[in-house]
């Protein structure tokens, strides 16, 4: 009997990274801490639970990075994708999904599957007698294995906030002020279509709403008073404090959208997604919040076409954990002061689920080689796993290292390429590093300590 791999976390990265290993013939015990142990965000004990958004961002892989992620990860059989797919809701361009179908295919193939074991209770630090072991805890690390983690590396810090945003009854929101349509466009002219209802907010209406955020009771934070926000999931209420006009430029931009009422762009708009398949629930989007929560429904009922807003989930925060990948991780994501030991998920410091599966994925895939001595290299950097892999390990300044989403200005530059083709050139650029370096899975030199 071969020693099992040890995935520490049943998120998404964790998730992806035991099947990525169970599909290449290795044994798994997969650990997950709840229901035995909940986090401040979670609300089951689902595996690969989704809890800040339901959104996988752009599915157009020849104008978007994270687009071109996708494809990536599908053809190199990603379990979150393939669940992502078939838990589609529509959203445009996006790819959004029904949390509670996403959540319970990942976890049904998960338990089905004879190579992995689900062990739920809380792990406090590896046990030494692990050979191999991943840690994709995600950005909600316990307390523990987070201290753990800080002896181990010698940080300092662990942490910044994160935050949640509301959920809407569908059937609460007001369709006589409220109107359907995708951003930019103009298919649906009487406001019928799209995947996004649009709450339109005049100039007055907007300034009242912005004050009162402002003046709005928030969440006091006593243990987490010097924790800092990633910017990529600002608080709208902090958004708000950077000047009257951040939100309308922001999460609030009427920008590509016309009230069907007026035939006229309005002055601020508030966009909610579908959160769920059977379109009853919608997310607002970029309104993650520490408002209390009697706050939240007072205010947010100003908006016009809430007035009578139902919400199924109101806003958050909760703490995310990350370490300093490029100091700490080899580019095969293993921590140099411990090798038996690699990272995966935005506890590398990826942002965005998307992207936490992706580096899960590689990290099962470099663990399941190293096990057969296969020597594989890392993903090309023209690649979208490849450059946001690079950006972890190595290439952002450790300095000033944040959480990321992957983007083109990850990638090497195009030679020559003017701005309306870059994009295109890149995509081109990737697949066929993508499929260079696929050939190269089954078919590595063994070597006496691969990586």
């Amino acid at each position: 009997m071969r020693a099992p791999v040890h995935v520490i976390g049943g998120g998404l990265a964790g998730s992806e990274a035991a099947w990525q290993l169970a599909e290449a013939g290795e044994p798994v015990v997969l650990h997950e801490m709840r229901d035995l142990v909940m986090t401040p965000a979670h609300r089951s004990d689902a595996l690969a639970e989704l809890v800040c958004s339901n959104s996988f961002r752009s599915d157009d892989p020849e104008r978007n990075a994270v687009g071109l992620l996708h494809q990536e990860m599908r053809l190199l059989g990603s379990l979150i994708m393939a669940a992502a797919d078939g838990a589609r809701v529509p959203a445009g361009s996006a790819l959004a999904v029904d949390r509670e179908l996403f959540a319970g295919t990942v976890t049904q193939r998960i338990l089905a599957h004879p190579g992995i074991k689900v062990v739920r209770g809380e792990v406090a630090a590896p046990d030494p007698a692990w050979d191999d072991v991943i840690i994709a805890t995600g950005p909600l690390t316990s307390d523990a294995l987070a201290s753990h983690i800080r002896r181990l590396t010698g940080e300092a810090h662990l942490a910044f906030f994160d935050a949640i945003a509301p959920i809407v009854h569908a059937g609460s929101i007001d369709m006589g002020v409220a109107w359907r349509q995708s951003r930019w466009d103009r298919s649906a002219p009487d406001g019928d279509g799209g995947d996004y209802i649009n709450c339109p907010l005049d100039e007055g209406q907007y300034r009242c709403f912005v004050n009162a955020l402002l003046e709005g009771e928030k969440i006091a934070f006593r243990d987490w008073e010097d924790v800092p926000y990633f910017e990529g999931c600002m608080p709208i209420e902090v958004m708000a404090e950077r000047g009257p006009d951040t939100l309308r430029f922001g999460p609030m931009k009427p920008v590509g959208l016309r009230d069907p009422k007026t035939g006229r762009r309005p002055f601020a708009v508030v966009q909610l997604r579908q959160d769920n398949r059977a379109g009853t629930l919608f997310n607002m989007v970029g309104f993650q919040t520490k408002l209390r929560h009697a706050e939240q429904v007072r205010i947010f009922r100003t908006i016009p076409g809430l007035e009578r807003a139902e919400f199924a989930r109101l806003g958050g925060l909760h703490r995310n954990s990350f370490i300093r990948s490029p100091v700490l991780l080899d580019p095969w994501l293993r921590l140099k002061a411990d090798p038996r030991i690699r990272f995966a998920g935005q506890i590398t410091g990826c942002e965005g689920y998307v992207e936490s599966a992706a580096i899960g994925l590689l990290a099962g895939r470099f663990v399941a080689a190293a096990r057969r001595r296969r020597a594989l290299p890392p993903p090309p950097a023209e690649t979208a796993l490849g450059a946001l892999l690079a950006h972890i390990t190595g290439a952002a300044n450790p300095a000033t290292f944040q959480p990321m989403n992957v983007n083109f200005g990850l990638f090497p530059p195009v030679e020559g390429a003017g701005k309306s083709c870059r994009k295109a050139m890149m995509t081109a650029r990737a697949r066929a590093a993508l499929a260079g370096w696929m050939q190269s899975l089954d078919r590595g030199p063994r070597t006496a300590s691969a990586a």
